[in-house]
């Protein structure tokens, strides 16, 4: 995000998508929506930034504010903090805007959860929203913004105009960014839990006591795809790396792990024959990406697509494009470094096609389980992270 110094690592952010989600309300008035998200790196000050990315009309919100998470929608007492923009209270999130508060002093310690809260006064407002949430927010009547509790609140599961939470860090500190689809999302994880794997490889950087502190941003969307747009799963990771990864600050390092939706959704029933990728073609839009992220200084680090075997996705065909890629990712020496998620969750022995080991696989067949996804934490060799 630009406008703060280098030496500012980021809270849990979320990259935006067009579209509602059944379970997400399709429009807010008249109403403060409260969100949690988990800073991943301590510092001294915040600030927040939303979104309006999407078209939709100027949003106005006449109030935000920040606290610490207690519990349910509850905050900490004494802990709320006004949020100003330009000094003001109040502000319009123009048309396809992305704006930031003005940082406030916060002291923030590693692995905090953050309550974010925005009045909406006005009625029928269509938000910009991230599906996959995973972590419950509410709607209340009225402006709640500073309330400790809320009243006649409406649980969902969804980001709504926030696109991240900044601290200050200290000098040293650095960012990595994770961007990717449902696995790097956390999609078919235990809401609530934190289980993602970007949050997992936040938890094992924290604890890592002999380097500077390392904040994780996990830019996951769901259906995301790196060559094409997907209606309502945000644009391609080629058309978003500029605002998801190289406008966040103190970003030093890029995880891509995305690849596998090219190929499903050009097998789908239906889909033109210009929707199909080839191995190719994907490789083609990994070189782009990593030409991107040197080109300002970003380290890459590739992740291997996982396995597909006993999915309902899975054809011979997919099955050669997945591991003709897994072998250019392993072999071509252009990424950085590569983390290699196949080996690292693919079930023991030589049979074929190659599966998830079955703890590793949640109940939908395709997505890692919580297991899986601490699996995938724990296959980051630290040290890629340490200069």
């Amino acid at each position: 995000m630009p406008g703060l110094p280098d030496d500012d690592a980021s809270a849990q952010d979320s990259a935006l998508q067009a579209d509602e989600p059944p379970w997400a309300p399709t429009k807010v008035g008249a109403q403060t929506v409260r969100m949690v998200a988990r800073a991943t790196a301590g510092g001294t000050a915040v600030r927040v930034a939303l979104s309006n990315s999407f078209g939709h009309a100027p949003v106005r919100i006449d109030a935000a504010w920040i606290a610490r998470h207690e519990r349910g929608s509850a905050i900490h007492a004494g802990s709320a903090r006004a949020l100003t923009f330009g000094g003001r209270a109040t502000v319009v999130l123009p048309t396809g805007a992305h704006i930031h508060s003005d940082p406030v002093e916060y002291d923030v310690p590693a692995q905090t959860d953050l309550v974010v809260s925005l009045h909406i006064p006005d009625e029928d407002v269509i938000p910009t929203t991230h599906e996959v949430g995973l972590r419950t927010a509410w709607l209340a009547p009225g402006d709640q913004t500073a309330a400790r509790n809320l009243r006649n609140a409406t649980a969902f599961q969804s980001y709504l105009w926030l696109a991240g939470v900044d601290v200050l860090a200290g000098s040293t500190a650095a960012t990595v960014v994770a961007i990717g689809d449902s696995v790097v999302d956390g999609m078919e994880t235990t809401p609530d839990a934190d289980a993602s794997w970007p949050s997992a490889l936040a938890r094992r950087l924290a604890a890592w006591e002999d380097v500077p502190p390392r904040a994780v941003i996990n830019m996951g969307i769901a259906g995301n795809r790196v060559l094409r747009e997907t209606d309502g799963m945000g644009a391609s990771a080629l058309a978003r790396f500029d605002r998801d990864v190289l406008a966040r600050p103190g970003v030093r390092w890029v995880v891509l792990s995305e690849g596998l939706n090219d190929m499903f959704f050009g097998f789908m029933p239906g889909m033109p024959q210009s929707e199909r990728a080839t191995a190719e073609d994907i490789i083609v839009g990994y070189r782009m990406l990593i030409g991107r992220a040197h080109l300002h200084g970003l380290r890459i680090i590739g992740c291997t697509l996982l396995p597909i075997g006993g999915t309902f996705l899975f054809t011979a065909e997919l099955e050669r494009m997945r591991q003709e890629v897994n072998r250019w990712i392993r072999g071509s020496g252009e990424f950085d470094a590569v983390v290699d998620l196949e080996a690292a969750t693919r079930a023991p022995g030589p049979a074929e096609p190659v599966r998830m080991r079955a703890e590793f696989v949640s109940a939908d067949g395709i997505h890692p389980s919580d297991a899986g996804q601490r699996a995938i934490a724990e296959a980051f060799d630290l040290e890629l992270f340490r200069e």
